[in-house]
């Protein structure tokens, strides 16, 4: 044997094999497909219900009522209560800016004693943000809340068993905590 090969070998053995003189143990048998545990994975929102955080029991009623008003369940498809969005938002506020944060408080301590939002939501849309806090408020909880439905997990596992196009969008949120 040459010196160079000699070499080349030894820098190919490990270390650990030279060093320690212990017979090595043998592999543990390979299993066969059938004897591999299979676990089944879950979503967390699905195991747990979130907690609700920011609104007080009255502002969460009072937003729970305009979501089911705003987007109800129709055809099989999950309304807002259903998606969770009133949950959702109340993760959401209590992570923004504090404008936010108030103009939606304010918005439904009104609600909650006894405004009615008809008439707000019936005024025609326009570019700029309506200069009464209660239509603003319910402007910005309008858009919201049907963003929220339309990209929850519930959503989307009923929208994707209709249309072949809609599989696995993955545009549902989870909240992470």
């Amino acid at each position: 044997m040459r010196r160079r090969s000699l070499l080349k070998s030894l820098a190919l053995t490990p270390t650990a094999a030279l060093a320690d003189p212990t017979p090595q143990q043998s592999a543990p048998p390979a299993r066969s497909v059938d004897e591999i545990p299979k676990i089944e994975a879950s979503i967390p929102d699905l195991a747990g219900e979130p907690v609700v955080r920011f609104f007080t029991p009255k502002q969460f009623a009072a937003l729970q009522k305009l979501a089911d008003a705003i987007m109800p369940a129709l055809n099989g498809t999950p309304g807002a209560l259903e998606a969770r969005a009133p949950e959702f938002l109340d993760f959401l506020l209590s992570q923004s800016h504090a404008d936010r944060q108030k103009l939606y408080r304010d918005g439904l301590d009104k609600l909650a004693a006894g405004a009615s939002f008809d008439a707000p939501l019936r005024i025609p849309w326009t570019w700029d943000p309506p200069k009464d806090p209660f239509a603003a408020f319910l402007r910005a909880a309008k858009e919201d809340i049907l963003n929220a439905t339309v990209n929850s997990y519930e959503w989307a596992a009923v929208v994707s068993k209709r249309n072949r196009n809609a599989a696995g969008l993955g545009t549902y949120w989870s909240v992470i905590e």
